[in-house]
């Protein structure tokens, strides 16, 4: 059987997958996309029911396209998000194959390009794209034994309070998606309590525009790194409810209990970190910065937006800050579940090439790989702040299809020259 061969295999057939497959197919690049499951599986089955996307749909979307039934200022439903994806690679006929797993791609000694081993058989390659993304693997930190008397899970499993066993719940990580699965939990009659680690909170909206607005007219999607020592800050932002501030102190008042960064467990017993009224200080300072740079810039270029004081007003602390837990038993506390909203692992463990640093992390310049002729695409900072967003990762691949553009003429020219070469011999 003869081994099938293509210029450029693009893995994953998520949003990264299918921005890549655009910009490939605008340059004249023959390339396919593979994906393990369906195109956007992770939307529909590695979320929880209600989510919504964090970002308006005049904004978290490609250029070509606008979301279907979806008002420009809401926040599309997690089925919409995969409806959109799977209509676009329609749209731009993406050359997809999904249900193929790719389980190891290794260079071809001597030869240039790749072997790329699949579910569905074997392709050799001239590039390879890793549009796998940020969220591959789930972690849950060995902070509580897997034989303790509570049920652990992470929020990639997560569906809905219905899923959970009776009892209390605790929630570790408050940004997007532990905060929102918290609030969730709250109002559908369960004790809750939020472990809360560093974290930026930035305004929903401020004097009549979203916040992706703001970090747009202020440059602040364009930023190209993190700033030192906020590597570890989560983002605490949500369109839920059509898209609302997250205010920890309101949601106190409504019967959440906050506690600290969770840093051990011992005979039963969860103890936090003395850092609550400080991780929430931090994130009020992150969201009063927000304000403070919209209202120079509004001063600054005189454009008309109302202004809003009661932004400023904040509640008082509510008693789990004035008086924070230091430990929680958990049998006494009644808490059945503990939920680990604390993030992704990478896992490139099938491409065997020199492409990672110790930790595994992709050494690359803007999605570029050290190892010749690998890419990487999806990954949260690639060459901005907004590189992990549905438009943001459309302009990542678009530099990394120029790249491969940019190669391929050299090599074409290379041929040329050879073929005439051999004819004038």
């Amino acid at each position: 059987m003869p081994v099938e061969k293509i210029n450029t295999l693009v893995v994953g057939g998520g949003q990264a997958g299918i921005a890549m497959s655009e910009h490939l197919s605008k340059a004249g690049i023959p390339h396919l996309v593979l994906e393990k499951n369906r195109i956007a599986e992770q939307w529909r089955t590695g979320r929880w029911d209600n989510l919504v996307a964090n970002g308006p749909a005049w904004h978290d979307r490609f250029p070509g396209m606008e979301f279907k039934g979806v008002d420009p200022d809401g926040f599309p439903a997690k089925e919409a998000v995969a409806d959109y994806l799977v209509d676009y690679a329609d749209m731009i006929n993406a050359p997809t194959r999904a249900g193929v797993e790719v389980t190891k791609a290794e260079r071809i000694a001597g030869a240039g390009g790749f072997r790329v081993e699949t579910s569905a058989g074997v392709i050799e390659a001239e590039n390879i794209v890793c549009a796998t993304g940020a969220f591959q693997k789930p972690v849950i930190p060995p902070v509580i034994p897997q034989n303790a008397d509570v049920v652990q899970m992470h929020s990639y499993d997560y569906r809905n309070p219905d899923q959970l066993v009776e009892g209390a719940v605790m929630v570790v990580g408050a940004g997007s998606s532990g905060g929102q699965i918290a609030r969730e939990l709250m109002e559908a009659g369960r004790k809750v309590y939020l472990s809360v680690g560093p974290h930026d909170r930035p305004p929903r909206s401020y004097r009549g525009r979203d916040f992706c607005w703001w970090l747009g007219v202020l440059g602040l999607w364009d930023v190209s790194a993190m700033a030192p020592g906020t590597e570890h800050v989560t983002i605490s932002v949500s369109g839920a409810k059509g898209g609302e501030t997250v205010d920890f102190r309101k949601l106190a008042v409504g019967g959440m209990a906050l506690v600290g960064r969770t840093e051990s467990f011992a005979d039963g017993v969860v103890k936090f970190a003395p850092d609550l009224v400080d991780n929430v200080a931090n994130g009020d300072a992150n969201y009063l910065g927000m304000l403070d740079a919209a209202d120079a810039y509004i001063e600054r270029t005189g454009i008309d937006l109302p202004p809003e004081p009661e932004a400023r007003v904040f509640m008082d602390d509510p008693d789990c800050m004035t008086n924070p837990l230091a430990e929680l038993d958990l049998a006494a506390a009644g808490v059945s579940t503990v939920i680990w909203a604390t993030g992704f692992a990478r896992d490139y463990s099938w491409l065997k090439v020199d492409a990672f640093d110790e930790q595994g992390a992709p050494k690359h310049q803007r999605g570029v790989s050290v190892e010749p002729n690998v890419f990487f695409l999806g990954l949260p900072w690639q060459s901005r702040r907004g590189s992990s967003f549905i438009w943001g990762v459309w302009h990542d691949a678009k530099h990394l299809a120029d790249h491969i553009h940019t190669q391929r003429k050299y090599l074409d020219y290379h041929n040329t020259t050879i073929a005439k070469q051999s004819q004038t011999a």
